[in-house]
């Protein structure tokens, strides 16, 4: 038998190279569910959910689950919760384009720009953003002449260099807050996800003399309920009280049943 045949039998014997996917282990997964419990006290998140929300689609691991279904479903919570706070609240006024204010307030950037921070998510969300590496080096050299105000900008920025909001580090981090929203929905369930609305979400979009965020007429409104829910550090777990009201209509009803 020829070498070259010997050869060519041996490379055909040799098991085909496979590049490992980087899994994430146990440790990861912890850390995720260390940031949102220590985010949201009175929640404990399983690590495996906390991962989920925290990984982007853009990300290598993202082949193990990302954010993005979470996003979905948390992006029609909040507009559920927010068009029946406006139809609460403006019961008594003039009609008022819904969907234009909804856009206005609950905009995935202006979610990124004014709720992210507050919850850190800048150093912990794991995503991967597609740029040229011209645009990176021209970012590294404005950013060495430019110091930003925003703290947890930058921290993003240190994380994943050369970002900036013209090639969507806003909308990612929006797409967070809104992976949180519907993972809270998901494992704690609407009345949870009520007050989470309520108290860490809508007060810090109120937005005053800016043409996006919460309408002026409902500031008041939006306040006195992130009150009554324990502010915005209140409980997330505790439950309403009972309206001293439910037992009279209740009444009501029973005896204009029996009256029909």
């Amino acid at each position: 038998m020829s070498k070259v045949f010997r050869r060519s039998l041996t490379s055909l014997r040799r098991a085909p190279q496979v590049t490992p996917i980087f899994s994430p282990g146990p440790e990861d997964s912890a850390t995720f569910a260390t940031h949102l419990n220590n985010l949201f006290p009175s929640l404990h998140f399983p690590p495996e959910l906390a991962q989920r929300i925290l990984t982007h689609g853009s990300h290598k691991t993202a082949v193990h689950g990302h954010n993005g279904r979470l996003s979905f479903v948390g992006r029609r919570v909040l507009e559920s919760y927010y068009l029946l706070f406006l139809h609460s609240a403006a019961r008594n006024q003039p009609q008022h384009d819904y969907e234009l204010l909804s856009s206005r307030t609950l905009n995935t950037y202006l979610l990124g720009e004014h709720i992210a921070p507050r919850w850190s998510l800048g150093r912990n969300l794991r995503w991967t953003p597609t740029v040229s590496q011209d645009l990176i080096r021209t970012h590294k050299n404005i950013s060495s002449a430019k110091q930003s105000a925003d703290t947890e900008l930058e921290n993003a920025l240190t994380v994943n260099p050369g970002i900036v909001r013209s090639v969507g580090l806003y909308k990612v981090m929006g797409d967070a807050v809104q992976a949180v929203v519907g993972g809270v929905y998901h494992q704690f369930g609407g009345s949870v996800t009520h007050r989470l609305f309520h108290t860490r979400i809508l007060p810090h979009i109120l937005l005053p003399g800016k043409a996006e965020g919460v309408p002026s007429e409902f500031h008041h409104k939006a306040l006195a309920l992130c009150e009554r829910m324990g502010g915005v550090d209140g409980n997330l777990l505790v439950q309403e009280p009972t309206s001293d009201h439910a037992p009279e209509l209740e009444v009501v009803e029973t005896v204009e049943a029996a009256s029909s």
